[in-house]
């Protein structure tokens, strides 16, 4: 046969009756058996089950023209993956052609009738196809039922299921938390929203563990990264109180807006993380500065935007005061109702009026479960507060024009009655 390929340079071919030296049969038990004029030396030369099986140690049985027959019995659902494989042991000599696979479902098939076979050229070639091509949620599935039985030596296709070391997530966090704190072009704004969830899923608890535990290296970089986002916030703070017409300018307005969305995202992540305190602190020492700068803003469209994000904030920062997150002293949190209920207060019905308008008004996103929310925080600060400076607060809002929003009735209590 060796001569015969090298005097004529025709390569061989499976079903060349004319230089065939051998017969495989394959047979389900169903009844099909169709018979493949095969050649030994390929055969031999890449399926070890074959070699076996053409070797003086095991017995053949004759057939027509002196031919070997080897016989292979299979499930009806396997036979056109033997065939396959007879097929490639012909083809994937220095490399293979892509499209012979037709799809995960058919390459995986093929790849379990090869490792029966003892085919280890074929088992390469499936198992780099299979490594790169993409799975459907279904093929996954019975990938992860198969492969782990065939060994090691299809191991590199379950290389993008292998859980991640814990010290490569937490490289991906670090970057990830550096960038969507940081004040990229507003080009990247999508790209920094996308971060953010990213990174809300990492620290996120549900019937899986989260993806990331929160050690003290991570809250101390979340830590970092939000008191750089807060210097900002500050620093363009101070900018604005320095300047006569406050807003004037459209590119300040929108980073102004943009630092306070990061800032209530941040309050979300630093939540999960408990570690609220910095940041309470730091809006509570800047309350004074941030309400006045957007009292005295310019009135503009976007002006309206701009309180509500504030509230937000604030929202979330005095939500954290008055359920005992963070613990501040009574002068503390005096201080941040006597700053936030009248800015609340009066922005509520300005805001609510946009919200309200007309179809061609400017749409806001608002939490509709924000001012109900508010309203309960306010009650549970005011009741933390002495008495004394409890009826100072009580009596201010039973004479003010917006008695209605917030409603304190809950914090309405005779003095001496509190406690039993």
């Amino acid at each position: 046969m060796e001569s015969l390929v090298s005097e004529t340079r025709t390569p061989i071919r499976i079903g060349d009756r004319s230089t065939s030296d051998v017969v495989v049969r394959i047979r389900t038990q169903e009844g099909r058996d169709d018979w493949f004029y095969c050649h030994s030396q390929v055969l031999i030369e890449k399926s070890k089950y074959f070699a076996d099986r053409l070797s003086e140690n095991w017995p053949t049985c004759q057939i027509l023209d002196s031919r070997n027959c080897v016989e292979v019995y299979c499930q009806e659902s396997e036979f056109d993956h033997h065939v396959s494989v007879l097929r490639l042991l012909y083809n994937v000599i220095d490399g293979f052609v892509d499209d012979m696979w037709h799809g995960v479902k058919n390459a995986l098939g093929i790849l379990q009738v090869a490792v029966n076979l003892g085919c280890p050229q074929i088992i390469t070639a499936c198992v780099d196809y299979l490594e790169a091509v993409p799975w459907e949620e279904s093929e996954e599935e019975e990938i992860l039922k198969i492969i782990p039985r065939l060994g090691t030596q299809v191991e590199p296709i379950l290389a993008r299921l292998l859980p991640v070391k814990q010290s490569a997530i937490m490289g991906i966090f670090f970057s990830t938390i550096r960038f969507a704190t940081s004040s990229p072009p507003p080009i990247m704004n999508d790209l920094k929203s996308s971060a953010q969830e990213q990174l809300e899923y990492m620290l996120t608890e549900d019937d899986d563990a989260p993806l990331l535990a929160a050690d003290d290296e991570i809250k101390s970089e979340v830590k970092d990264c939000v008191k750089r986002l807060f210097e900002r916030f500050n620093n363009l703070l101070e900018a604005l109180l320095c300047e006569m017409e406050l807003f004037s300018d459209g590119g300040k307005m929108q980073s102004f807006q943009s630092l306070l969305s990061d800032l209530s995202w941040a309050c979300q992540i630093l939540c999960k993380l408990e570690i609220m305190r910095e940041l309470v602190c730091n809006w509570t020492d800047a309350s004074d500065k941030i309400v006045k700068v957007v009292k005295e803003a310019s009135p503009t469209a976007e002006l309206i935007e701009t309180k509500l994000r504030v509230i937000e904030v604030a929202a979330k920062i005095l939500e954290a005061i008055g359920y005992g997150t963070v613990i501040l002293p009574s002068a503390k949190r005096l201080h941040m109702v006597k700053v936030w209920l009248p800015f609340v207060r009066v922005a509520k019905p300005l805001i609510d009026s946009v919200t309200t308008a007309r179809d061609d008004a400017p749409t806001l996103k608002m939490d509709s479960e924000l001012w109900q929310s508010l309203e309960s925080t306010f009650v549970s600060v005011i009741l933390a507060l002495p008495s004394a400076e409890q009826a100072e607060i009580l009596s201010e809002w039973l004479g003010n024009e917006h008695i209605q929003y917030p409603d304190l009735t809950e914090a309405f209590e005779k003095p001496g009655e509190k406690g039993g």
